[in-house]
């Protein structure tokens, strides 16, 4: 098991629209994605996935996403092969999943996982 290629940090913003201004006019990079409350950004190397914080809890739960400037703001997500083996290992490693192995409407599979302090991990599998 290889936990160690960060595709996606994903950053719960309280204004979708403010966020992807700001961060077009500073970073000017590619969209990959957008829709109402997200946009995926194309930096070198990884992406930054904006998100409405509201839409964070599906992501995150059962972990709380609490009010502004509190709770759980960042979702570090780590590409890998297969979920479900990954999964598999890190039950075996007494890690509890916060959700998934689950297919997601943007193209990918996958689960989460908080380390001791709350941080929340992804692990997510690109589906063909």
């Amino acid at each position: 098991m290889h936990l160690d290629a960060i595709e996606v940090v994903t950053l719960f913003v309280d204004d979708i629209d403010e966020a992807k201004l700001f961060y077009q006019k500073v970073f000017a990079p590619e969209i990959v994605y957008q829709d109402d409350v997200s946009a995926v950004l194309k930096f070198s190397g990884a992406m930054v996935n904006l998100l409405q914080a509201t839409e964070a809890p599906e992501l995150v739960a059962p972990s709380a996403v609490a009010a502004p400037g509190s709770g759980a703001r960042v979702l570090l997500t780590i590409k890998v092969d297969n979920v479900d083996a990954v999964c598999a290992e890190l039950r075996h490693l007494g890690v509890t999943l916060l959700n998934g192995p689950i297919d997601r409407p943007w193209g990918r599979r996958t689960a989460a996982f908080a380390d001791p302090s709350g941080h929340v991990w992804e692990v997510a599998q690109e589906l063909r």
